[in-house]
């Protein structure tokens, strides 16, 4: 079955991540999934946050997130979080989302006392916002760790356990589909974002039907579709990766 962007069912959006994108973070990535484009940078700062400078985790660093989307990544303006004068619910959902996925991958005790920011402005939205953050993240993480450990800031042994990426899939008309874009998103009848470890482990599971239920075993086929889709978004990554370092 061909979808409207003409892709098959099992077929990503095409996929590109620049690493490097911004001169002055210690490790930037922009991440292009179609017409979803998330710009993503890391900024280091040398202090942790109160909860372990008060015996939480002696000489742990730590790694948070931001999320935001620019007021025309969509096709209708929408408003800036700054002059709601709060973080909207959606977002902070999804910048947890994103936070939880690094951190689970990520030696914070080789960090020393320090934090990691990472920041996720989304340019273009066009489905798939969060799982091309998380994905395109991991790129600008690694670059900001290689960077620090060239410098002797940290440890030259990279404190990554492994890769991590995320992508959606769903069922659509009956259809199970990988990577829905906002028109397929929209009309889902089942819908899934998936975040795994290059280990093959999952990091986190969202799973719902916006009618009527689904069975296990529509659930083992969309997971089943997601890991073919991660596994092509960790050569990306590698790719990426090596364009950084060459």
């Amino acid at each position: 079955m061909k979808r409207g962007d003409g892709r098959n069912w099992d077929e990503l959006r095409p996929v590109k991540i620049t690493p490097g994108f911004l001169s002055f973070a210690e490790g930037s990535a922009l991440i292009e999934l179609g017409k979803t484009r998330v710009l993503c940078a890391v900024s280091v700062e040398d202090r942790v946050p109160a909860f372990l400078r008060d015996g939480g985790g002696a000489s742990s660093g730590w790694l948070t997130a931001e999320y935001s989307m620019l007021p025309r990544a969509t096709v209708t303006r929408s408003t800036r979080d700054s002059v709601q004068g709060r973080v909207g619910g959606r977002n902070q959902e999804i910048q947890r989302l994103i936070g939880r996925s690094l951190r689970a991958i990520t030696d914070l005790g080789a960090l020393g006392e320090r934090t990691l920011v990472v920041d996720c402005d989304v340019i273009q939205a066009d489905g798939g916002t969060r799982t091309a953050s998380i994905t395109g993240a991991y790129v600008a993480l690694y670059q900001a760790l290689y960077t620090l450990g060239n410098m002797g800031v940290i440890s030259s042994i990279m404190p990554l356990k492994s890769a991590v990426a995320a992508t959606s899939v769903g069922v659509v008309h009956g259809y199970r589909m990988l990577d829905l874009c906002y028109d397929e998103d929209f009309a889902a009848e089942v819908d899934f974002n998936v975040v795994m470890t290059s280990k093959g482990d999952f990091v986190e599971l969202q799973g719902t039907a916006e009618g009527k239920p689904f069975n296990k075993e529509t659930t083992d086929g969309l997971l089943a579709l997601a890991d073919k889709g991660i596994r092509e978004l960790f050569k990306a990554q590698e790719a990426a990766i090596a364009a950084m370092k060459s």
